[in-house]
This record gives C-alpha cells, structure tokens and sequence, in this order.
C-alpha cells in the first residue's frame, strides 16, 4: 500500500460542524428557547400549586390540602416527562409516548384503594399543569400583541 493512502495514522479532514439538516445541526437558539419555556412552565406550575395548596389549606381540611399537593406532584412529574418525550422527538422518536397517563391512572387507583385520599382534589391538582400553559398563553399572547 501507498503512504498516502488512508490510513489510521495518516491524518483526514474532519469538521466538527455537523452536516445540514441533522438535528444537531438545529439552531442553538430554538433549544435555549425550547430549554427557557419548560422553566418558566415548572415554575408556573409550582407557583399555582403553593398558592392553591395555602388556599385549599384556608378553606378546607389540611387533608384535602394533602390531596391536592400529591395531585400537583403528579402533575409536575407529567409535566417533566412531557418535556423529555418532546425533547426526544426527532432524534429518537417519532411520536409521543402514552406512558406518562399512567401517572393519572396510578394516582386514581391508588385515591380509590386508600380511605384518606380523595379523588377529585388529587384530579384538580393534577390539572395543575393545564393551569399554567393557559397562564402562559394568556400571558405571551398579551405581550406579544401589545
């Protein structure tokens, strides 16, 4: 063979630049953005959850409190694994996974075995979630279009 062939110790051009129309060829700024919205949607979401859960406390039992926070757990936890299942598409996969409703699902069986939960507070407060995209909907809509 000939030294100028291709060899491992014959060094080639390698860019580090992925190839367009890769996804790691997407713009840094989408994902900083995609990264900014799914914070400000946790944080959305946690914040209704205190004020609802100081709120629920006021008017009602500290149980039915309780119930409602492990149904706004819940829902953070699905929020969570949304965020992941979406960051995923494209790279991995091609649609979304159903796996996350057994979150709900869990959550009712386990409202309808025990004698303490409750389950409509732990519905409400797996809604959560649901609270805060139309918040921040409402809140970038009325920005955008001032």
């Amino acid at each position: 063979m000939n030294s100028s062939d291709t060899s491992p110790e014959t060094p080639t051009f390698e860019s580090n630049t992925p190839e367009v129309g890769t996804v790691a060829a997407e713009p840094n700024s989408s994902m900083q953005e995609y990264y900014k919205l799914r914070q400000e949607l946790c944080i959305i979401t946690l914040t209704i959850t205190g004020i609802i859960f100081i709120s629920v406390c006021f008017f009602y039992s500290l149980n039915i409190a309780l119930n409602y926070l492990l149904g706004a757990i819940g829902s953070v936890v699905y929020l969570r694994m949304l965020a992941k299942d979406v960051e995923r598409i494209g790279r991995e996969k091609e649609s979304l996974s159903q796996t996350r409703l057994a979150i709900l699902v869990g959550l009712i069986i386990l409202a309808t075995q025990l004698n303490q939960l409750k389950i409509l507070p732990i519905f409400l407060g797996f809604l959560t979630y649901k609270a805060a995209l139309i918040i921040y909907v409402l809140r970038t809509s009325f920005i955008n279009n001032s």
